[in-house]
């Protein structure tokens, strides 16, 4: 008895930390689960003290409002453009950096060229330049290129991730290098091996590279909001911004906006959590 007691004293404190962890989960779970469960709600029932986490009706009305459905006289907000925007341009940026940062990344790790230090150097230096001190010079250079009337400087800017290319370096850095010289003996060039060899070696950091790029192209705003003039070529961000700056009292049709956003957000990082950690650590193992 004695030791058992002893045994149930030596993990309180891991009790404890669980108790914590899952206090902190519900503190931060519970926001989305109002926000969805307003979303079905009529608006007199929204903000009712005490809050009924679960409806006794259900109100589709408020989607459908949002989404200018079944001929509603509501205003459109153009959110079904807005979504074909973000999700054209999240894909294809998130399928551009993956390649340069693939391949940037092989080239600064296993390719020995002339200058390749001082120049990942640069690249790690602009890690630390904000982005936003960029902005007034990349929006001049391309309004004189003519792009600001298109999707364009979205993807250019997203074209290398200085931060993905970074983790993929460090990725393929831990890979031996046996098996691209085994590679060279048996005849394969060197975009064979990078393809065939070495890329399938860093899935789960371009996973993980992949999910992050994906979110921040998704969650962009203040890049079309200084590039995008026309409404039609407005992202999601945008169109929830003028949706909830004009529609702010209606919190059952807001919150039925919000919970539209985030739900490409939640598949996407639940699809890649499991290489999102594990990439980061792969990446992190050596310098």
């Amino acid at each position: 008895m004695r030791l058992s007691n002893k045994s149930f004293l030596k993990k309180i404190p891991r009790y404890a930390i669980l108790a914590f962890l899952l206090l902190l989960a519900d503190i931060m779970v519970l926001p989305f689960v109002w926000m969805l469960s307003a979303s079905f709600k009529m608006q007199r029932d929204v903000m009712a003290i005490p809050i009924k986490w679960i409806p006794s009706y259900f109100y589709p009305d408020n989607y459908i409002r949002v989404l200018h459905l079944g001929g509603s006289s509501a205003k459109d907000y153009h959110f079904f453009l807005a979504y074909w925007n973000s999700i054209l341009l999240a894909v294809v940026n998130t399928v551009t950096t993956m390649l340069t940062a693939a391949m940037a990344g092989y080239a600064f790790a296993k390719i020995k060229f002339w200058g390749s230090k001082v120049i990942f150097v640069i690249y790690l230096a602009q890690m630390m330049i904000p982005p936003q001190v960029t902005l007034i010079p990349r929006f001049v250079m391309f309004a004189e290129l003519g792009m600001t009337k298109s999707h364009w400087p979205l993807v250019l800017s997203k074209l290398v991730a200085i931060s993905a290319v970074f983790l993929m370096r460090q990725a393929y850095s831990i890979v031996p290098d046996e098996l691209r010289e085994s590679a060279r003996i048996d005849g394969a060039g060197e975009y064979r091996t990078w393809w065939q060899i070495m890329l399938p070696m860093v899935k789960p950091t371009l996973g993980a590279c992949a999910t992050v790029a994906f979110l921040d192209s998704w969650n962009n705003y203040l890049d079309p909001l200084v590039f995008l003039s026309n409404w039609r070529l407005h992202t999601l961000p945008i169109a929830l911004n003028q949706f909830v700056s004009e529609e702010a009292t209606q919190y059952g049709l807001v919150m039925a906006a919000c919970c539209l956003t985030v739900i490409p957000v939640f598949a996407v990082f639940l699809a890649g959590q499991k290489f999102f950690i594990k990439g980061l650590t792969v990446g992190a193992v050596k310098g």
